[in-house]
């Protein structure tokens, strides 16, 4: 059997081709031409669509990319505020234990404070019923409102406490000022309007409105007794100073106790 070289074959085969086209006429070689243009523009567009689908996955690679990346440092972020918050929440446990130690022992504190207050307040309301006999109306109230205090739950201990001692604070205050103020005194057909004179807690002495009567608490016999005219000027004096309507100057007045009219001051 004869062997054709390769060489030979494929000349003969590309002599065939270009028999077949000789043949086959410049119109079907147009077809031919048109046709393997149409393929070549159609693969084209399919290459461009394709590469614009890589394009497309590329870039929402990169996008994913991007986002786990952010995820992950967030993670992370979220781990140190986790350790954060865990420090804390031990730390804010220890405090409410010895927030509850405290209420502990304050609720002890109380049960022995409780007593003492009420002591302070008695003690309070005697001094005034004994005291001399001013703003005896709005002192009294002051005790009264105290005690009521004394049963309000809603009220702290410490809270009670220090509105007894801003009560005794207010009487002390009482012994170092000077005071005028408008009150009455007798009752039914003698009761009368009056201006009030107070000296620290020394001398409580009055004048009437019309000036006609001046008078003075006589506090060892616990009783108003009326003063002879020779102190009006200085009780009249004394209220102006009391206002501020006049500078502070010597006043002359019966200390420590009240002379009735007609006595020696």
């Amino acid at each position: 059997m004869r062997h054709h070289p390769a060489g030979f074959a494929g000349a003969r085969l590309a002599a065939l081709i270009a028999i077949t086209v000789i043949c086959a006429g410049p119109e079907a070689l147009a077809q031919d031409v048109e046709q393997a243009i149409d393929t070549r523009t159609q693969a084209n567009k399919e290459g461009v669509a394709s590469q614009k689908k890589i394009d497309a996955l590329s870039d929402q690679t990169d996008v994913l990319l991007s986002e786990y990346r952010t995820t992950i440092k967030q993670i992370e972020s979220l781990r140190v505020y986790n350790r954060q918050m865990d420090q804390l929440i031990s730390s804010q446990m220890d405090e409410l234990a010895s927030l509850q130690d405290q209420l502990d022992n304050v609720e002890l504190i109380g049960r022995g404070v409780t007593p003492l207050m009420l002591n302070m307040i008695d003690g309070l309301d005697k001094f005034v019923s004994l005291d001399v006999p001013f703003l005896l109306k709005e002192r009294t109230e002051r005790v009264e409102n105290l005690r009521t205090l004394m049963d309000r739950a809603d009220v702290t201990n410490a809270e009670k406490y220090r509105r007894i001692m801003e009560a005794y604070q207010i009487e002390n205050e009482y012994g170092r000022t000077i005071e005028a103020y408008s009150g009455s005194i007798g009752e039914g057909a003698d009761e009368r309007t009056v201006d009030f004179l107070r000296l620290g807690r020394i001398a409580l002495v009055y004048q009437t409105r019309d000036g006609l009567e001046v008078g003075a608490w006589d506090q060892k016999n616990r009783k108003w007794v009326t003063l002879d005219s020779s102190y009006k000027p200085a009780i009249k004096e004394g209220l102006r100073v009391a206002r501020k309507q006049a500078a502070p100057e010597m006043l002359r007045l019966p200390l420590p106790a009240a002379t009735p009219a007609g006595g020696e001051s």
